[in-house]
């Protein structure tokens, strides 16, 4: 893997989250048909990244995955598949714990990759959603990591 740089994300990073956002949700979650998909996609941009303070990790001078904080929550960390494996998700998870403080974490409960990711990282359940915030069919743990 080349040197993977962390930095705040910029307006013109826009369009390859969105990219690296729907390649890694199309690998991982599986229980999202094609018009889940195109629901949260809409959605990413205008709603979703806003709302949040965003990093991205870079290598190569390619966007290859991104996390967003919002009070001491991890509200969102995707990386691009081709790259899976690599530590882009640790070390954004890093940056997000170090910089950002957090200590919780919401995981689609159908997505058994990412809850192993956050459990090897110090994060247990404290509770489960059977649906996801925006009232789907989508059940979510929630995670808190400890200290």
């Amino acid at each position: 893997m080349a040197d993977v740089i962390v930095r705040r994300a910029e307006a013109g990073d826009t369009e390859r989250l969105v990219a690296v956002w729907r390649a890694a949700v199309e690998a991982t979650h599986h229980f999202l048909g094609p018009d889940d998909v195109e629901h949260y996609a809409s959605r990413m941009a205008t709603e979703f990244f806003p709302s949040v303070d965003m990093m991205v990790a870079e290598s190569d001078g390619v966007v290859v995955g991104f996390s967003g904080t919002a009070d001491g929550r991890l509200e969102m960390l995707f990386v691009d598949p081709v790259v899976h494996g690599e530590g882009i998700g640790s070390a954004l998870l890093a940056r997000a714990v170090d910089d950002a403080h957090v200590i919780d974490v919401d995981v689609n409960e159908q997505n058994p990759g990412a809850v192993a990711f956050y459990r090897r990282r110090g994060f247990s359940q404290i509770a489960r959603s059977p649906v996801d915030a925006d009232g789907r069919p989508f059940p979510v743990l929630h995670l808190r990591r400890s200290s």
